[in-house]
This record gives C-alpha cells, sequence and structure tokens, in this order.
C-alpha cells in the first residue's frame, strides 16, 4: 500500500475532517459603463467602505471591485454567497456592470484609470500608497487584469493525521508546503482545463506594447491561437524583475527568509524612482517587493493579518492558515464568474496535492521544470502534440492529463463518500472530453464563439457580462439577505470614519512602524 493510500485510508477513517475542509473564493471584476467603458467614478457608497467591508473590496483600481465570501463547508454554499455578492451589487449599483472577463474592458488613457482610494486613515492611506507604487513600477494596465483567487484549507488536526513534525504547527507547515510543491508540479493542467482568456482588445496591446506578438483575429481582437491564458503568460499578469528573486518552496522557514530578503533589498530601478514626489509619498520603499503581497504567485501560504501586521512576520510566527489559488481566470459563462463544478474539480485536485508523495524541490527550492510548463501551456496549451516535462522526460500533454486525472479519482471519490456532496467525482469526469478533444476548453470556446458570432472580444464579451447582470438583478435577493448586506455596508462606513478619527500618529510614522513589524526568520 502506498503512502497516499494510506493518507487516504486514515481521512476516509475520519470523515468529520474531510466535512470540516473550508474553501472561499475572492472574485475580481471590473465596473464598466453601458459602452464597456472602465468607469472612473468612486467605489459607490451604497456598496460600503471598500477597506472595511468584509465582502465588497476593491483591488488594484477604483473600479476593480473584489467580492469575497466567507470561508464555507460546501462548493454550493460557496457559489451560493458568491452569487448573493454579485446579486447585491447588481441591485445596489444598477447603472453599470461588472465585466466577467479577466482580461480588461476598453482602458482610458493610463493617467486616467484611478487608483484604489482607501480613505484618509494610516492604513487605507498605505493601501493606497502600495498601489501608486505599482502603477510606478509595472504600470496601471496590467493591473486591470482581473482572476478568481480559491482558498483552500484543512482542519488542524488532519495534518495530526496526514504530516509530520514535533508540534501542529510544524505538522501543518509541512503538509500546506508539500501541497504548494506538488500544486506547482501539476497547475498546468488548471490552465488547460478552465483557462478563458486566449484572446484581449486591441486597446490593451497598444497601452502595453504587445500588438507585434499577437495574431489579429478581427479588426480589435488579437489572441495566440493555442493559448489557455493570456493572463497567466508572460503578456499578461507577470513581472521581469521578480525573477530575481529565488524562493524556496521545500520549507516554511526558508520561504519567509527569502520573501524577508526581498522586501528589504533595495532595488536600483525603484531607487530611481524615489518614495516622494512634490512632498507626497509615492511608493513604500525601494525595495523588491514594496510588501509581501507584491510577489506574483500562482498559489500562496497564507495566514489572516490584523492591522499593522506583516504577512512574512505573522506566517512565519504562526504558520500556514490556509492557501490561494490566484491563478484561476473568470469563467465568462457563469455569472459569479466560477462554477460550483469547478470548485469540486478544484477540492479533489487540492487534496490530491496534499495528500500525495511531495518530494522537496532540488536548491534553491523551486522547480523550473514546472515553471516552463505552467508559461507553455498558458501560451500554447491547445497546439496539437504538445509535450512537456515530467521529471526531466518529454511527455505528451494529453498523456500527462489523463493520468492526473486518473490519479485524481481516488480524491473525488473519498469527498463523495464523506460529505454532503456527491458530485465531485462528475465533476472530475467531465474534464476528460476537454482532454480528449481541446476544442472543449474554455479557451477553445470563446474563440470559436468570437469567430461565429462575427464580434469583437470587447463587444461579445459586453453582451455576456450585460446578461449576466440583468440575470442577477432580477434574481434578486431574499429580504432578510438584503438587509445584512446593507447593514454590513452602513458598519463598515461607520468602522472607517471610526478609524480616521482614531488615528493621531502620523502616515510617515505608520509607515516606519509597519516596516519594524517585520522580523527576520531565524
Amino acid at each position: 500500500m502506498t503512502q497516499a493510500s494510506d493518507r487516504r485510508r486514515l481521512l476516509a477513517a475520519h470523515p468529520e475532517l474531510l466535512r470540516a475542509i473550508r474553501r472561499g473564493i475572492e472574485k475580481e471584476g471590473l465596473r464598466v459603463d453601458a459602452e464597456g467603458a472602465l468607469v472612473r467614478t468612486p467605489h459607490p457608497l451604497a456598496l460600503g467602505a471598500a477597506l472595511t467591508n468584509p465582502h465588497i473590496t476593491t483591488d488594484y483600481s477604483e473600479a476593480l471591485l473584489e467580492l469575497v465570501t466567507s470561508p464555507d463547508l460546501s462548493p454550493n454554499a460557496l457559489i451560493q454567497e458568491l452569487t448573493d455578492i454579485h446579486a447585491f451589487v447588481a441591485l445596489r449599483n444598477p447603472g453599470e456592470a461588472i465585466w466577467n472577463q479577466s482580461m480588461p474592458a476598453h482602458l482610458p488613457a493610463e493617467a486616467d484609470i484611478p487608483v484604489a482610494w482607501y480613505g484618509t486613515s494610516n492604513t487605507g492611506m498605505l493601501k493606497h500608497v502600495y498601489r501608486q507604487g505599482l502603477a510606478w513600477r509595472y504600470g496601471k494596465i496590467m493591473q486591470c487584469i482581473a482572476g478568481v483567487h480559491y482558498n483552500f484549507s484543512l482542519p488542524e488536526t488532519a495534518w495530526d493525521l496526514l504530516s509530520q513534525g514535533d508540534t501542529a504547527q510544524e505538522r501543518r507547515n509541512t503538509g500546506y508546503m508539500g501541497l504548494i510543491r506538488n500544486f506547482m508540479r501539476h497547475a498546468w493542467l488548471l490552465m488547460y482545463l478552465f483557462g478563458a482568456s486566449p484572446a484581449m482588445s486591441r486597446s490593451f496591446l497598444q497601452h502595453a506594447g504587445l500588438e507585434s506578438q499577437l495574431t489579429r483575429l478581427s479588426p480589435d481582437t488579437y489572441c495566440l491561437p493555442w493559448a489557455t491564458s493570456l493572463r497567466m503568460s508572460d503578456l499578461g499578469y507577470k513581472s521581469p524583475t521578480q525573477s530575481e528573486l529565488h524562493l524556496c518552496y521545500n520549507d516554511l522557514d526558508t520561504f519567509t527568509a527569502r520573501i524577508h530578503t526581498a522586501v528589504t533589498t533595495s532595488w536600483p530601478a525603484y531607487e530611481a524612482i524615489g518614495t516622494h514626489r512634490d512632498g507626497q509619498r509615492i511608493q513604500l520603499n525601494t525595495n523588491l517587493l514594496q510588501i509581501e503581497n507584491e510577489y506574483y504567485a500562482t498559489i500562496r501560504p497564507k495566514q489572516t493579518a490584523g492591522r499593522c501586521e506583516r504577512p512574512n512576520t505573522i506566517l512565519h510566527e504562526r504558520g500556514i492558515q490556509y492557501i490561494e489559488v490566484r491563478c484561476m481566470d473568470i469563467d465568462p459563462w457563469e455569472p459569479a464568474g466560477i462554477s460550483a463544478e469547478t470548485c469540486r474539480f478544484l477540492d479533489a485536485f487540492l487534496l490530491f496535492c496534499a495528500l500525495e508523495d511531495s518530494p522537496l524541490f532540488p536548491i534553491p527550492g523551486t522547480c523550473q521544470e514546472s515553471q516552463a510548463n505552467f508559461a507553455r501551456v498558458a501560451r500554447e496549451g491547445r497546439r496539437p502534440g504538445l509535450t512537456l516535462m515530467h521529471d526531466e522526460q518529454t511527455i505528451g500533454l494529453q498523456d500527462w492529463a489523463q493520468d492526473i486525472l486518473t490519479r485524481m479519482t481516488p480524491y473525488a471519490e473519498l469527498l463523495d463518500a464523506h460529505t454532503d456532496d456527491t458530485q465531485h467525482l462528475s465533476a472530475l469526469q467531465r474534464q476528460h472530453a476537454k482532454v480528449q478533444d481541446p476544442e472543449h476548453t474554455p479557451s477553445a470556446r470563446l474563440l470559436t464563439a468570437l469567430r461565429d458570432s462575427g464580434q469583437e472580444f470587447h463587444d461579445w464579451t459586453l453582451a455576456q457580462s450585460q446578461a449576466h447582470w440583468a440575470a442577477l438583478h432580477a434574481r434578486g435577493l431574499p429580504g432578510d439577505t438584503l438587509a445584512a448586506y446593507d447593514q454590513a455596508a452602513q458598519d463598515s462606513l461607520a468602522e472607517q470614519a471610526a478609524l480616521e478619527a482614531a488615528d493621531t500618529e502620523s502616515f510617515e510614522d505608520y509607515v516606519a512602524r509597519f516596516h519594524s513589524a517585520l522580523v527576520k526568520a531565524a
């Protein structure tokens, strides 16, 4: 009996642990007007304060909403809640829609893209200045790309059965780092199965200077013919500067030590920008990373941070609380941007990553082979006969994909047998059709829809987004649910006002205190 099957057997003997799995979603989306143009108005007051509303905030831009669920016990409950949040936004902000696609709508001139504003409290100003720094470092255009982040955790007592270590925290950290390594080995499969951004508007290309690298599909639409996710390719949300980072995923201590180095090491190009212009702070520092969250990754170990806490410090001190999958594209056919079926697949996939053997990566602790596979599938995953590298051997994408799906089967069966949701195996089995025929993938379906309809990428996406928005508005919400979201919005405004009233130290002193909260891993 293999170690992986031993771990499955242990979980099967403790089904309460499987039923205690938590998953959550953070879904981004640009607010657009009736023509599909990015709106430049402030965050709607009816949605509350972006700083303090736990369910409705903003990401980079004032126009880039981020809708956040609670940690839920089932995929159905998760999508129900995410859909409810979308419906609330539709009801309270009916004159706009959320752009339901990862690649942006038509954007204004870069100077006119509004950076998110969180009020005048020191906490709010820190978030705003950090985003100003992103604009100086990478430009605002890239920051308008949107996605779906999927959060996942096993109960701590599960790691006592599944992992090694002298303490509960050590076992939890070891288990999650093993999950992360396996995720990185196999994440290319998510790009193939769920990547939905093979095309983009010419206006984005012109802004980003990428027009010569793509194929013209129609006057305003460009694509890579075999791409699955331009968002996750080198043409999307990437930072060449961060290629200088060499993180280690073999253990949490080394991981946090290298993040610490990145957020404390000054970088010449950012030194040239400086931290202040005309008496105003324009970035938090000149380091390779202003803060830990600036590191772009397909998956992150996470720990909940409080006000003025440093994520890296509390991650080192308290350990990994959950993992955040960051590579999922928005599904343009789903009103909430992701389906319950996709969530079921992700749960089985992440359980597979957690329980399968996960050898350490070679020094320095990353896997170049895995990174190359991911990049190749993002750019040309549907290319006929595409091959990848697996343990330094060439393998066909279809063969490897079928092997992974087969190995995932016991995990889907485990979830079906021991949770209240019996549709994990069917969610997995539906993916076989995509492997057998790439035309069933979301990326191929989107290109087919553009060709068949004769529409531009922008017009097709706008029609989809407006149809979803109309359906969400018509769906409405039960009175008590609507009242609860209204109350949360009002409470968040009061909480932000209280923070602003209570702040007595200067912003510069607050920034210094924030930086001093960063503690180097021993």
